[in-house]
C-alpha cells in the first residue's frame, strides 16, 4: 500500500472556537489515537489533498515536531453543503499489529454474459480486510472473464494471501444479470 507525507503541528487550544479559527486559516484539525494517549495536531488543507480526494486507499505517515507516525483514517467529517474537510480521526498503526480497513475492488476481463447482453452489477465497492499493514494491497483485483449470465463472485471466491476479508462469506461482489437484449447462444451441431 502506497504512503503520503504530512507535517502536522501540535494544537496548543483544543475546542471549538479555535477549530474554527484554524480552518479559516487553511489548517485542518486532527486528532490520532491508538497508542499511548491521544495527540491533538493540525495539518495544511493542500497536504490533505493528495490523501482524502483519490479512489486508492493510502496510509499516512505524519511527521508531528520531528516523530513521524504510520496511521490510517479513522474517521473523515465533511461540511454538509460545501463538502469540505472538516475534521480527521487518524489511527496510529504498528508494524507488528494487524488492522481492519477497506479496500477498493476493482473488476478485469470480458465477461461473456455481458457480451451476450447481460449487465454487470457492482455490489460493493469497497471489502473490508484484517492483516498486516504490509500485506494490505491498494486494491483487489476479480476477474470477470468466467462469468455468465446469473453467475456472481461471493466474498468467499476471494482468495488473498496473508491477509482475511471481515465480511460475510455468502455476499455478492459482483454478478451478470439478465436484460431484455439477451441473446440466445448458438446451439451445437
Amino acid at each position: 500500500m502506497k504512503s503520503v507525507s504530512m507535517s502536522g503541528s501540535l494544537r496548543e487550544n483544543v475546542g471549538k472556537k479555535d477549530a474554527k479559527a484554524q480552518r479559516a486559516s487553511g489548517m485542518i484539525p486532527c486528532v490520532m489515537y491508538g497508542k499511548d494517549e491521544q495527540v491533538h495536531f493540525l495539518v495544511n488543507e493542500l497536504a490533505c489533498h493528495n490523501f482524502f480526494y483519490s479512489p486508492e486507499v493510502r496510509y499516512a505517515v505524519i511527521n508531528i515536531n520531528g516523530v513521524e507516525h504510520k496511521a490510517i483514517v479513522q474517521e473523515a467529517q465533511y461540511h454538509p453543503v460545501t463538502d469540505k474537510l472538516l475534521h480527521v480521526d487518524f489511527l496510529e498503526v504498528a508494524d507488528d499489529r494487524a488492522i481492519n480497513i477497506a479496500i477498493p475492488l476493482m473488476v478485469k476481463g470480458n465477461s461473456p454474459g455481458v457480451m451476450r447482453g447481460g449487465k454487470l452489477s457492482k455490489k460493493v465497492r469497497k471489502i473490508k480486510v484484517h492483516g498486516l499493514l504490509a500485506h494490505i494491497p491498494e486494491n483487489i483485483t476479480l476477474d470477470i472473464s468466467n462469468l455468465d449470465i446469473l453467475d456472481c463472485i461471493r466474498v468467499e471466491d476471494v482468495k488473498l494471501d496473508n491477509i482475511s476479508i471481515v465480511d460475510q462469506p455468502s455476499k455478492v461482489l459482483v454478478s451478470v444479470l439478465p436484460t431484455r437484449n439477451i441473446e440466445d447462444a448458438p446451439a451445437a451441431e
